[in-house]
């Protein structure tokens, strides 16, 4: 179940780390045509690196290709010589597992991820699918090397760029989000590094209660609104100024992109 990272930048990078922490970094070798990357890995997680693609891929069974979505079909086809025996583990946006399957010429099963840069810190959200060849067996082996990164769900792979464009891109937004109400705190007088402290807290605290609690974000947001109070002043502030549509707009931008970047 050894684990090949192919492409060790942001992304790739956060789940050799996850990996490490899920199977160990014996089990894990990272590629990178720059080869500091990822001997800058290896040094932070232990794990071994590999100086050649080719080399690299015999390592390990599966294969996570980390690498741009307009460079996955040529580097697919750098690996069709070694690819009998292995699982393809994709994670370029809007390039689908048939697009994938005919560039390895359907040499071996193909399974397609979508990760997030939390999972470098095990906080992170992975959607996962089988493609043609991908079994219950790969789809399981994959969730136990990527444990390690947060919440690892299957999905329709129908609903993936969907799922890239909440997931993949929101914790920008939510960058965003924190970045401006701290603002906010300094305009109201707080220091700016406790008042990033504060927003950034109050984000990780209501997104638990979210997931622990299962209700609904509505409901949650109505309990902290007391009649005539402060909250509610704010959310009517938030309201006029379009923040709901905001966020709408920026998740439908994110999933059109996503839907052009495998072309």
């Amino acid at each position: 179940m050894k684990a090949v990272f192919i492409g060790t930048g942001n992304m790739g990078g956060a789940l050799v780390r996850a990996a490490c922490r899920s199977v160990g970094a014996e089990q894990v070798t990272a590629y990178n045509r720059t080869p500091a990357k990822a001997e800058a890995l290896a040094k932070e997680t232990g794990c071994a690196v590999a100086y050649d693609l080719l080399s690299a891929a015999g390592e390990g069974t599966y294969l996570f290709l980390g690498v741009k979505p307009h460079l996955i079909r040529d580097v697919i086809a750098q690996l069709r010589p070694v690819l009998e025996g292995k699982v393809l583990v994709s994670m370029a946006a809007g390039v689908t597992t048939a697009d994938l399957s005919a560039a390895a010429e359907g040499n071996c099963p193909v399974l397609r991820i979508m990760p997030n840069t939390p999972c470098s810190i095990g906080k992170g959200m992975v959607a996962l699918c089988a493609g043609p060849g991908g079994e219950e067996a790969h789809l399981a082996a994959v969730e136990e090397i990527l444990s390690g990164a947060g919440l690892v769900r299957r999905i329709e792979e129908s609903h993936m760029d969907a799922f890239s464009a909440v997931a993949g891109c929101g914790p920008a937004f939510a960058y965003q989000f924190i970045e401006a109400l701290a603002d906010g705190g300094v305009l109201a007088g707080l220091p700016r590094g406790e008042a990033q402290t504060y927003a950034a807290q109050m984000l990780l605290g209501s997104a638990a209660m979210v997931l622990e609690t299962g209700n609904h974000p509505g409901a949650l947001k109505d309990a902290v609104c007391s009649p005539g109070g402060s909250t509610i002043a704010g959310v009517a502030a938030l309201e006029r100024g379009g923040f709901r549509a905001a966020a709408i707009n920026a998740v439908e931008a994110a999933w059109q992109k996503n839907a052009k970047l495998g072309k």
